[in-house]
């Protein structure tokens, strides 16, 4: 049950977060392409690295963290169907390039950020 309610604190953070930070860079950036779901794919990416290493260090506890964090604030911070859904309505606008640029950036960049959020920790954990 505690297991449960870890992971519904930390869908409502990542829901929160992702609803407001999609919407602040939408107003930054506009809406003619889905930056908003770039940053928060990119930036929960970015967490998961760094939280998968402090899991893995035995920093964090993983029966609290994995739960909380990585299961339900990333989980619903970076969602694959707002993802899907914005390059879905790119198609459907006969926006090829944008949509096209959006499967690569997300795809690739993400993982990119996963392995620079595990290197960075890795690398600050080493000289802690």
């Amino acid at each position: 049950m505690k297991t449960l309610l870890f992971v519904a604190l930390g869908g409502a953070l990542g829901s929160t977060l992702r609803f407001s930070l999609t919407e602040l860079i939408a107003r930054w950036l506009g809406r003619t392409f889905p930056y908003g779901t770039l940053t928060v794919n990119l930036l929960g990416s970015l967490i998961m690295g760094v939280v998968v290493v402090l899991v893995q260090q035995q920093i964090l506890s993983s029966h609290t963290w994995r739960p909380l964090l990585m299961v339900g604030t990333l989980g619903a911070l970076t969602t694959f169907s707002s993802f899907s859904l914005d390059t879905v309505l790119l198609l459907a606008q006969s926006e090829w390039l944008k949509a096209v640029s959006n499967v690569c950036l997300n795809v690739v960049c993400c993982i990119m950020f996963t392995y620079l959020g595990m290197q960075l920790t890795s690398s600050l954990v080493a000289t802690r």
